[in-house]
């Protein structure tokens, strides 16, 4: 958080010496034009914050690496990389438009391919379907078909949030919320290590925390009216973590409560989509569905609260059933 917070300042300077703003696109909400030339490529303080935070985290006495932390916390930079690359074509042309659409799929799909085959032949990954945790439902997809499913968790987690970057600290504090959960997560399964079997359990919550504390000192600059956006830079790394820590952690199908604000704003983009391909008519006034209340003349700052309200919920909810679960577990309190 420390890095992010102090951090970010420098970075909003640097690109404003250089000119370099975010291109707002040209059929979005008209309130959005004031916010043309607003610096982006933030999230490379969320990114660097977060390692930094990691690696830190390690430097106490007994405090070791692990395979599960290291993939996680390199998926995330790479996805980064590619939201750079990304985000600078887009303030180099001025326009809202920056890799095509292949090229960002092959960036995400590189990173995607190869932190699901490392996870299964470095961090001991269960192929195991699950809820909470493995014996949820007893399908072991075997190592191909959960290294396609991890695959998929990562680029429709990544896309999710990239979608809810619409607004002013939208996706970071959101993004806190998420985190944190598999902080706390991570450290459940890492003192019920026989009930969870996670090896890396404690240095996934590490790598939580790193985000979620990078995503608080990044927020501190990105609350509305935002001095930076985090840009793809931010938003790919963002859900890229939240579905390498799922894959991880073993709660794949947690994940999309977890996250349920994401979940939103997907379905949003595509009942629209599909409702104007079939019926030409649109369901909202504009997708995602935060520029729908924007329209309907919400403020933008009430837009905000009432989704990070909505992103505290869910989160709230999948922790509790996370911990019903447990509960649920026959001799646990034995």
């Amino acid at each position: 958080m420390g890095v992010s917070l102090v951090g970010t300042p420098f970075l909003i300077r640097w690109l404003h010496d250089r000119g370099i703003g975010q291109p707002i696109r040209e059929d979005g909400p008209a309130g959005h034009v004031t916010k043309a030339g607003t610096p982006t490529m933030g999230g490379i303080t969320i990114v660097g914050g977060a390692m930094a935070g990691y690696l830190v985290s390690h430097l106490r006495v007994g405090a070791i690496f692990t395979w599960g932390g290291i993939l996680v916390i390199l998926a995330i930079a790479g996805t980064g990389v590619v939201g750079l690359l990304d985000d600078w074509i887009k303030v180099r042309n001025a326009r809202n438009l920056g890799l095509n659409k292949r090229t960002k799929l092959a960036g995400l799909l590189i990173v995607a391919v190869g932190f699901s085959v490392l996870a299964i032949r470095l961090a001991s990954v269960s192929t195991e379907l699950s809820f909470t945790r493995t014996g949820s439902f007893n399908v072991d997809l075997g190592s191909v078909l959960w290294a396609l499913w991890a695959v998929l968790m990562i680029l429709g987690t990544a896309n999710a949030v990239n979608l809810t970057d619409g607004l002013d600290g939208l996706a970071a504090g959101s993004g806190i919320f998420s985190f944190a959960a598999y902080v706390v997560i991570g450290f459940w399964a890492f003192r019920h290590f026989e009930i969870y079997a996670i090896p890396q359990a404690l240095d996934l919550a590490l790598v939580a925390a790193s985000m979620m504390g990078a995503c608080a000192g990044f927020l501190w600059w990105n609350a509305a009216p935002a001095r930076i956006f985090m840009g793809d830079t931010g938003s790919l790394a963002i859900g890229t973590g939240l579905a390498c820590l799922a894959l991880l952690t073993n709660t794949h199908l947690l994940l999309p409560l977890l996250g349920g604000i994401y979940v939103i704003e997907t379905l949003s983009v595509i009942i629209q989509v599909i409702s104007f391909r079939v019926f030409r008519r649109r369901i909202f006034r504009m997708a995602p569905i935060h520029h729908h209340f924007e329209l309907a003349g919400w403020p933008e700052t009430t837009v905000i609260i009432r989704f990070w309200l909505l992103a505290g919920i869910a989160t709230a909810a999948a922790v509790g059933l996370f911990y019903a679960d447990y509960l649920s577990i026959p001799g646990v309190f034995d």
